[in-house]
C-alpha cells in the first residue's frame, strides 16, 4: 500500500493499492501491443492527443495544482505555473514534432539517402516527487509524438499526481496502452528495465538512483537518459548589478522550497562584489515568507518528507562544523509540518558539504573566491554539471567564462531554467543525454539510414 502524507499538516492523505507484478506484466503486455499501432498512427494523430492534453491540463489547472501542493508541498501558486508549463512543453511538441522528425536528407552518390527517425518501443519513465507533473509531462510529450509509448513509475509520495497524468493522457485521446502509470516500488524496477519489451529507460532522479538504473540497463543493453542531482554554481562577477543578481539569486534558490535539481546552490562571489552580494543576498533570503503553502502570501512551504528536512539540517550542522559561518536561519522551526529555516552560510569552501554534496531545501551557500579564474575553478570542482549561472555587465566576459563551465547549461544574467523550446540534461554525475528541444525529440528514436541506389 502506498499512503501520502501531507508535509503542510503530516496527516495522511490517501491510501492507493500498489501493482504486484500480474498488473505489471499486464501493463507491460499492453504497451507493447499499444506501440504497434501507435508508431503506424499518422504523426499530425499523435501530435493532436498532445495538443488536446495541453487543453485538458487548462481546464483542470486548479484541481491539478490543489494536487501537488497537497502531496509535495509546493506553494500554490508554483503548482499553478507547473500545469501552465505542462500544457506549454504538449503544444510545443504538438507544434514542432514534425520539424523535428522530418527525414535529415544527406546528399551522397545515392540516388536518394537518408535518415529517418523510428520510434524504438515502450520507455519506462522513472520520475521523482518535486515536480510531479512537469518532470513526467516533458519526457512523455516527446517520446508519444516520435511514436513510443511509455510506462511510468512516479515516486511513491505522489501516486495521485502519476494517476492524474495517465488521467489527462486518457481523456486527451491516447489509445489505451500509451501510458500507463504503474504504482509500484523501486523494488520491483529493475525486472522491469529487464523485460525484453522495455526499448529504453529515462530516470530524474537521484545520483544513486542514476547509477542502479544504469547498471541494469546495460546488462539489458537499453538505452538510457539519466537526468540526476545539481550543485549548480552562481557566478558573480565584479562587474554585476549586485541588487538584481541577488535578487534572482534568491528566487532560484528557493524554487520549489528550495526542492530543484536546476536551483542555484553555490553563491561564487568575486572580487569587489563579495561584501555588497552577500548582504542583499541575505536581505533578499530573510525577506522570504515560511508558511503554509496553500496562503497567497507564502514564499518558500515545507520539505516534501520528514527525512529530507532531516538530511537539510544535518548538512547544516556538519558544514558549520567544518567552520562555515550561519549568516541566516540554519535551524527547524517550531511548528507542525516539514519546514526548515531559510538559511545562508558563509565562510566555506568547496568541499563543504553545503557545497559539494547537492542540497535539497532553502539553504544558500556563500563562497567568496578573489578572482575570475578562482570562480571558474570553483565552479569546475564540482562533480556536478546540470546548470550554472553567471552574473556580470560585461557580456562578452561572462560568456567567456560559460564557455569554461562543465556543465549542460548556462544562463547569463537569468536563473538557470529549463524551456520546452531548448535542450537539457547534464555532464559528469549530474547524468547524461538530453530532454526538450529538437534533441528530446530524438532522445528515443532509432536513427535509421535509408540509402537508395540509382539501379533498380
Amino acid at each position: 500500500m502506498l499512503t501520502t502524507v501531507n508535509p503542510t499538516t503530516e496527516e495522511a492523505i490517501t491510501t492507493w493499492e500498489e501493482h504486484g507484478p500480474d498488473d505489471v506484466q499486464h501493463a507491460l503486455a499492453r504497451s507493447w501491443d499499444a506501440f504497434g499501432d501507435w508508431r503506424r498512427t499518422d504523426l499530425d494523430v499523435r501530435t493532436a492527443v498532445l495538443a488536446t492534453a495541453a487543453e485538458e491540463f487548462d481546464r483542470r489547472r486548479d484541481e491539478l495544482a490543489e494536487l501537488m501542493t497537497t502531496e509535495m508541498g509546493k506553494t500554490l501558486a508554483a503548482a499553478g505555473a507547473e500545469v501552465d508549463k505542462c500544457a506549454l512543453a504538449c503544444r510545443h511538441y504538438a507544434e514542432h514534432a514534425a520539424r523535428y522528425l522530418a527525414h535529415d536528407v544527406i546528399d551522397t552518390d545515392a540516388a536518394s539517402s537518408y535518415v529517418r527517425f523510428d520510434p524504438l518501443g515502450p520507455i519506462l519513465a522513472v520520475m521523482p516527487w518535486n515536480f510531479p507533473l512537469w518532470q513526467a509531462v516533458r519526457a512523455l510529450a516527446p517520446a508519444l509524438a516520435a511514436g513510443n509509448t511509455m510506462l511510468l513509475k512516479h515516486a511513491s509520495n505522489v501516486p495521485g499526481c502519476a494517476m492524474a497524468i495517465e488521467d489527462v493522457l486518457t481523456a486527451a485521446g491516447a489509445p489505451e496502452g500509451v501510458f500507463r502509470t504503474l504504482l509500484v516500488g523501486s523494488d520491483l524496477v529493475n525486472g522491469i528495465i529487464a523485460d525484453e519489451r522495455i526499448r529504453g529507460v529515462t530516470l530524474t532522479g537521484s545520483e544513486a538512483a542514476g547509477r542502479a538504473v544504469a547498471k541494469q540497463a546495460g546488462e539489458s543493453l537499453t538505452p538510457t537518459l539519466l537526468e540526476l542531482g545539481g550543485s549548480d554554481p552562481f557566478i558573480v562577477l565584479p562587474d554585476a548589478d549586485v541588487a538584481r543578481a541577488a535578487e534572482v539569486a534568491a528566487t532560484s534558490r528557493l524554487i520549489n522550497n528550495g526542492q530543484s535539481c536546476i536551483a542555484a546552490k553555490r553563491f561564487i562571489v568575486v572580487g569587489d562584489a563579495r561584501a555588497e552580494f552577500t548582504e542583499a543576498f541575505r536581505a533578499e533570503l530573510a525577506a522570504a515568507t515560511v508558511g503554509d503553502p496553500m496562503d497567497d502570501d507564502t514564499d518558500v512551504g515545507p520539505l516534501a518528507r520528514a527525512d529530507l528536512r532531516d538530511d537539510l539540517q544535518d548538512q547544516v550542522r556538519r558544514a558549520v562544523d567544518q567552520g562555515a559561518t550561519v549568516a541566516l536561519g540554519g535551524g527547524v522551526p517550531d511548528r507542525q509540518g516539514f519546514f526548515h529555516e531559510v538559511t545562508m552560510l558563509t565562510d566555506l569552501d568547496a568541499r563543504s558539504p553545503a557545497a559539494w554534496e547537492e542540497t535539497f531545501g532553502p539553504l544558500a551557500a556563500v563562497i567568496e573566491v578573489a578572482d575570475v579564474e578562482d570562480a571558474i575553478a570553483v565552479a569546475n570542482s564540482s562533480r556536478y554539471g546540470l546548470g550554472a549561472a553567471i552574473f556580470g555587465a560585461d557580456v562578452d566576459r561572462a560568456q567567456d567564462v560559460a564557455g569554461r563551465i562543465e556543465s549542460g547549461a548556462v544562463f547569463v544574467n537569468e536563473l538557470v531554467k529549463s524551456d520546452p523550446r531548448v535542450p537539457f540534461g547534464g555532464v559528469k554525475d549530474s547524468g547524461y543525454g538530453r530532454e526538450l528541444g529538437e534533441y528530446g525529440a530524438k532522445s528515443f528514436v532509432n536513427a535509421k539510414t535509408v540509402w537508395v541506389s540509382a539501379r533498380p
